[in-house]
């Protein structure tokens, strides 16, 4: 099960990325939102929860901002926005487990 969840994982960089380079199409964002789900409730166990969650933050919060690096900064805005499409479905897993553990202890 581990393996499907780590091509999962590749499969959506993939996608992302060609995404990112004019590969545009609308079936896109539901494939990345759906292996993202897969990624986030095969891939992250509790002990990597925290440092996934505050990653995912972190490139949420940074991909706009590569905008402003001339000549190449458009095109990787799109790729990573694509990646943050992606990452959001899995940290809203990981995110509502983590929820869930802390308010069962």
């Amino acid at each position: 099960m581990r393996h499907i969840g780590k091509w999962a994982f590749i499969l959506g960089l993939v996608i992302a990325v060609l995404g990112g380079i004019g590969l545009d199409q609308t079936w896109f964002t539901w494939t990345l939102a759906v292996l993202g789900l897969v990624v986030g409730f095969l891939n992250v166990t509790s002990g990597e929860t925290q440092g996934f969650l505050l990653a995912a933050i972190a490139l949420m919060l940074s991909a706009n901002a590569v905008q402003e690096i001339p000549y190449v900064g458009d095109r990787v805005t799109v790729i990573l926005g694509n990646v943050v499409a992606f990452m959001a479905a899995a940290v809203v897993v990981v995110a509502l487990r983590a929820f869930f553990d802390t308010a069962k202890d």
